[in-house]
């Protein structure tokens, strides 16, 4: 009997997964009800302002102090915490918490001006 009713439990399953509307993948993007999900949809205008904001992130970190910019290197690429920067900073945790804080003021002052 426990048998059967897991046999007619997978059954129903399936009669219910089966019973939607199938459509095709291409239709479902072209209506807009599904992402494409990459970029290479996107307009050529949002590409190059995004390229250009890269570009002047990039500009605003290459200006930074290279104590400041060693600190958001390892923060930021090579994922080290507060105190393993510290470490290899010679201070203290939050002396890099301030020095952060710092960085990050310099480069949104920096962003805003170009904006």
């Amino acid at each position: 009997m426990n048998w059967r009713c897991r046999l007619s439990d997978y059954q129903q399953l399936l009669n219910d997964t089966n019973s939607g509307q199938l459509l095709p993948f291409e239709e479902l993007i072209a209506d807009g009800s599904e992402p494409a999900g990459d970029d290479t949809h996107r307009q050529p205008f949002e590409q190059l302002l995004d390229e250009q904001q890269r570009q002047t992130l990039i500009d605003a970190i290459e200006a930074l102090p290279e104590r400041e910019k060693l600190l958001m290197a390892l923060y930021y690429q090579e994922e080290m915490n507060l105190k393993e920067v510290g470490a290899v900073l010679g201070v203290t945790e939050s002396r890099v918490s301030q020095l952060h804080s710092q960085a990050v003021s310099r480069l949104r002052a920096r962003l805003h001006e170009t904006n």
